[in-house]
C-alpha cells in the first residue's frame, strides 16, 4: 500500500529523542476499506479506491449503495483513489495503519486549508499597508494601493495580488516525518502542521 485516508484530530507537542519539544499533528488514520480495484487490462491503469468514514444508507444514492455492496461494505463518506498500485490486496479488504506506515517514515499529507472567506490584501497576501495616517492620508492603512499599469495595457494584469477568497484550497505538505503510531487506536502522529480544520479529511501518501 502507498497511502491511507484519515481525519485530523488536532495538534499537540511531544519530546523527541534529543529532548526537543516538537509541534506535531494527530491524525486518526483508517481503518479504510478497498471499495474498488482498477487494473491495466480493464481500466487502463492500476489503482485502488479506498473508502473512509461511515455514512448513513439513507443519505447515499442507489448507485453508490450498489458500489459499496460489491465490497461488502457499509456506505463510506470519503472515497479516494491511489494510482499505480501493485499489491496483494483485494476488493473488500480492510487497510490499517500498520499495513502502510512505520514510525520514522517520511510521508506527504494532503488536506483542504481552512476557508477564510473574502479577505483584503493585508490578510491574504501579507501587504504592510501604509502604516500611519499622516500627510493627508485617510482610511488608507489597509488599502492595496496602485495596481501599476496606466494607459498601456489599460487592464489589470492576470495574477495581480488583490483582495479575494482566501483558503479552502487543496494543499500538499511534503516530507513530514511519522513520529508515533498507536495502532490499537488508529492514531498517527506526524511532525509539523497539516492543512485543514479539526475533523477534516486528510490523505497520507507514502
Amino acid at each position: 500500500m502507498n497511502g491511507i485516508l484519515g481525519r485530523k484530530v488536532g495538534m499537540t507537542s511531544i519530546y523527541d529523542e534529543s529532548g526537543k519539544n516538537v509541534a506535531c499533528t494527530v491524525i486518526e488514520a483508517g481503518p479504510c476499506v478497498i471499495t474498488q480495484v482498477k487494473t491495466q487490462s480493464s481500466d487502463g491503469y492500476n489503482a485502488i479506491q479506498l473508502g473512509f468514514g461511515d455514512k448513513k444508507e439513507k443519505n447515499t444514492t442507489k448507485p453508490l449503495q450498489g458500489h459499496f455492496a460489491k465490497a461488502n461494505s457499509v456506505p463510506k463518506r470519503h472515497v479516494v483513489e491511489f494510482r499505480d498500485f501493485s499489491g496483494e490486496k483485494e476488493l473488500g479488504d480492510e487497510i490499517l495503519i500498520e499495513d502502510v506506515l512505520l514510525e520514522g517514515d517520511i510521508v506527504n499529507v494532503v488536506g483542504t486549508s481552512k476557508g477564510k472567506g473574502f479577505q483584503g490584501v493585508v490578510k491574504r497576501h501579507g501587504f504592510a499597508g501604509v502604516g500611519d495616517a499622516t500627510h493627508g492620508q485617510h482610511n488608507r492603512q489597509r488599502a492595496p494601493g496602485s495596481l501599476g499599469a496606466s494607459s498601456y495595457p489599460s487592464k489589470v494584469i492576470k495574477g495581480m495580488r488583490m483582495a479575494g477568497r482566501t483558503g479552502g484550497d487543496r494543499v500538499k505538505l511534503k516530507n513530514l516525518r511519522v513520529l508515533k503510531i498507536h495502532a490499537e487506536q488508529n492514531i498517527l502522529v506526524v511532525k509539523g502542521a497539516v492543512p485543514g480544520h479539526k475533523g477534516s479529511l486528510v490523505i497520507i501518501e507514502k
